[in-house]
């Protein structure tokens, strides 16, 4: 579940891993954006698309959004568990960290500053230059694939962060549906480009391996080579069955997952 197609990159990678996996995506994308709304709000929220996500009986429950694992995945948790194992996205701060700073941190609004993220910056990055970037709008600007509002959201954000970023965290999941475009605005002429750190692909794994699913690398090569072991698809929105949104289907992740009808 996720606010809206932040949920696709931990998609495509759960469908990477296990192209035979039936697959429900629940976001709300009609409440957006959840950056600058109290914690209270983002986990009545949450909770409606889990609900929705529930009745379809999951063996597992992603939580693809910063935003509500941030202020929602307590609750979350407290209604799921221990029937269905819920696996939250953390920032990708900790591997970011280890190759030492400058770093930076993209996020939403929500997500800057909590104290929830300054804890995660305490624990793995201390001793490190870590510099926390406000995103506003640019969750927003993805979700609709606005070129114009992608290319005026990510100059704000990329004018907030030092020049010599060593490492980018994209602590939103929407945000990993732009990371060229992202990688391209914060890299200086003449420099390494900085390594960007997203989630998506951790929490998949992690998720799988909850349910003791995580193929080994042979097996999923053989998965993934099967055209006929492709599960189903079923979308949520506002907890109603509909087909992908076509700002989706503009992103690689949305077509990955749109190669198959709907359940």
């Amino acid at each position: 579940m996720d606010s809206g197609n932040g949920l696709l990159a931990a998609a495509a990678a759960v469908r990477r891993l296990r192209p035979d996996a039936d697959l429900v995506l629940s976001s709300a994308p009609d409440t957006l954006p959840w950056g600058p709304r109290s914690a209270e709000e983002v986990t009545e929220l949450s909770l409606g698309c889990v609900r929705a996500a529930a009745a379809h009986r999951p063996d597992a429950l992603i939580v693809a959004c910063n935003t509500a694992s941030v202020h929602a995945l307590d609750a979350i948790r407290a209604e799921l568990e221990p029937e269905i194992p819920v696996i939250g996205t953390v920032p990708a701060i900790k591997p970011a960290a280890v190759g030492g700073g400058p770093v930076a941190i993209w996020a939403t609004p929500a997500t800057t500053g909590s104290p929830y993220q300054r804890g995660l910056i305490r624990d793995y990055a201390a001793g490190v230059d870590v510099t926390e970037v406000a995103c506003p709008g640019l969750a927003d600007a993805v979700q609709h694939a606005d070129p114009e509002a992608l290319d005026a959201a990510v100059a704000v954000a990329a004018g907030r962060t030092p020049h010599d970023v060593r490492a980018v965290v994209l602590g939103c999941t929407h945000y990993e549906l732009i990371a060229e475009r992202i990688l391209a605005a914060v890299r200086q002429p003449a420099a390494p480009p900085p390594a960007l750190f997203g989630s998506a692909d951790a929490v998949a794994a992690q998720a799988l391996r909850r349910i003791g699913a995580l193929p080994a690398p042979a097996a999923a090569a053989d998965a993934d080579a099967d055209a006929d072991s492709t599960g189903h698809l079923t979308v949520l929105l506002g907890g109603r069955e509909a087909a992908l949104e076509p700002a989706s289907l503009t992103y690689p992740e949305g077509r990955l997952l749109a190669v198959v009808s709907p359940a």
